[in-house]
């Protein structure tokens, strides 16, 4: 085994699950993978055109609508709109706003919304939120309070009530808050565009007594459908509240899905009934174990919060991993499932798995190395694939190696520390995250193939005392950029617009409980665009 970790993943199988509940997909576990139905995969980027924002041309508004990769500016009159920014994150992919001002929030503010076991408990999370958060800005917004009266209801509007939470899913929403009455409307096509929909608003009030920016419609959707994290729970062991917060965050950054790396060499924290010896043998110890219950209450959790969890069940070892796949493809076929596989299995010379076996139609892969050429070799191939480039996505590069006794780090003053001991180094900061665009170097074919991507934190020298730091707000940037993306109208890349809105998002986290890092001093924060940079400092 390489103690650097270059081959942790190497070989390795997940899967994702479209419902964990009851705790019935444990009972499809062979060899330690678990299978959803190919029918809920959807392979395109942007949803259909039908439901888009087609607000262009109204006098005096800021009228912004992406598309894909292209952002347009429609504005006949930029007017005031363009000194107050919409500071929500990720940005909206359209937003108007005529007359920018705020309205006081009444201190009896309400929502009404349809009865759904998952968006009810949304709606009185938000509304709690909104009532007693009395936000502090970093910076006060400089937007007029009218004597409009306060903002009294907000109602819910649904479509389509009973859609699952699964890959793919509709998430648009449209929020309107009028300039003169007393009730705001969102309206969503799903109960989770409604909770994303809900997200932005809490975002919007601010203060003491609360007031929220009115006056404004921002219709939304993401621009891929997949936008996760992977967090390992075997080398380093976290609690349930742990894993709960990252998801409450996550769904904060509307990020929507967990991918849950159970299991690995090192430790397998899991308590199966059917096989109780491999928590017994496998764990840290009894209070270091995932029960069913755990489990359960996560993904509960989860589906409270628009957030999907994808079980990962490490296999140790290639031929292990041949055996699985080789001997039981026919039977996941046979129950109309697809399983999702790291890029290992076709692209790793030393593992040998039948090609006719993993179809691209019946199969999905993650890519993990050698950037965007592992990326083009997949959709090339016809597979819809999910990104987590170590080069970019791995959070837990440029903190050295984790193995002791090694010379490497005694050296004379003066040697090039290349990686700093990392195998994956250097450290990933935002702005690279933020700016890395997962389709570079593919057709607009290939690029419908990409479902996504993951930030990953593996945890040889992660715990749950740095867990917020270590993601957040690193994966708030990869948020924002799978949401809405990483440009602006023009096309350029919006990372300076981004710092001053990120600032901001970091502060609200923290409010919030999230132990989020900040991205730089309180002194550039309240100095906009002054410590910026037009030219590159390294």
């Amino acid at each position: 085994m390489n103690l650097q970790g270059c081959n942790r993943t190497a070989g390795f199988a997940f899967a994702i699950v479209q419902s964990f509940i009851p705790f019935t997909p444990f009972r499809v576990l062979t060899g330690g993978s678990a299978f959803y139905n190919p029918s809920i995969v959807y392979p395109f980027r942007v949803p259909t055109c039908d439901w888009r924002p087609t607000g262009a041309g109204l006098p005096g508004s800021l009228v912004v609508r992406f598309e894909q990769h292209q952002e347009l500016l429609n504005a006949r009159t930029h007017g005031e709109a363009v000194g107050y920014p919409i500071n929500i994150w990720p940005k909206p992919r359209s937003f108007t706003w005529t007359s920018p001002h705020a309205v006081l929030l009444s201190p009896s503010f309400t929502i009404t919304s349809p009865s759904h076991p998952y968006l009810t408990p949304a709606v009185n999370r938000y509304l709690q939120q909104i009532q007693t958060a009395q936000y502090k800005p970093l910076i006060t917004p400089s937007i007029n309070l009218t004597g409009s009266p306060p903002l009294l209801t907000l109602t819910i509007t649904v479509t389509d009530i009973v859609a699952p939470l699964a890959h793919g899913v509709n998430e648009s929403y449209t929020l309107t808050i009028p300039s003169n009455a007393t009730t705001a409307t969102l309206v969503a096509v799903t109960p989770w565009g409604a909770m994303r929909g809900l997200e932005s608003l809490s975002q919007l009030v601010w203060g003491n007594p609360a007031r929220v920016r009115a006056g404004l419609v921002i219709s939304d959707w993401p621009m891929f459908p997949h936008r996760g994290i992977l967090l390992d729970t075997s080398r380093n062991y976290y609690g349930v509240e742990d894993l709960l917060r990252l998801i409450g965050a996550m769904s904060a950054n509307k990020l929507n899905v967990f991918h849950w790396h159970i299991t690995d060499s090192q430790s397998f924290p899991l308590v199966l009934k059917s096989e109780p010896e491999l928590v017994e043998k496998g764990s840290y110890g009894p209070d270091m174990r995932y029960s069913a219950e755990d489990v359960k209450r996560v993904v509960e959790f989860g589906l409270e919060h628009g957030v999907r969890i994808i079980p990962e069940i490490d296999m140790p070892g290639n031929q292990v991993l041949e055996i699985f796949i080789n001997n039981t493809n026919t039977y996941i076929l046979s129950l109309n499932r697809t399983a999702v596989y790291w890029e290992d299995v076709i692209l790793n010379p030393g593992i040998n798995v039948n090609p006719s076996i993993l179809r691209p139609e019946t199969t999905i892969m993650q890519t993990w190395n050698n950037g965007p050429e592992n990326t083009k070799r997949l959709v090339s191939a016809g597979y819809r694939t999910i990104v987590s480039s170590s080069d970019f996505y791995y959070l837990d590069c440029g903190h050295g190696d984790f193995s002791g006794n090694n010379s490497a780090y005694d050296q004379l003053p003066g040697f090039n520390q290349t990686n700093g001991g990392s195998w994956c180094g250097p450290f990933k900061s935002w702005q690279l995250i933020y700016n890395y665009d997962i389709t570079y170097g593919l057709t607009e074919e290939e690029a419908r193939l990409v479902l996504g991507g993951e930030v990953a934190l593996w945890s040889e020298q992660s715990d749950p005392r740095v867990l917020d730091s270590r993601i957040w707000p690193r994966a708030s940037a990869m948020a924002e950029a799978l949401w809405s993306g990483n440009r602006d109208e023009t096309g350029m890349k919006r990372s300076a617009d981004a710092t001053d809105r990120l600032n901001e998002w970091v502060n609200r986290m923290v409010s919030r409980g999230v132990k989020a890092e900040p991205i730089q001093p309180l002194w550039c924060i309240r100095n906009p665009g002054m410590c910026n940079t037009y030219n590159p400092i390294f």
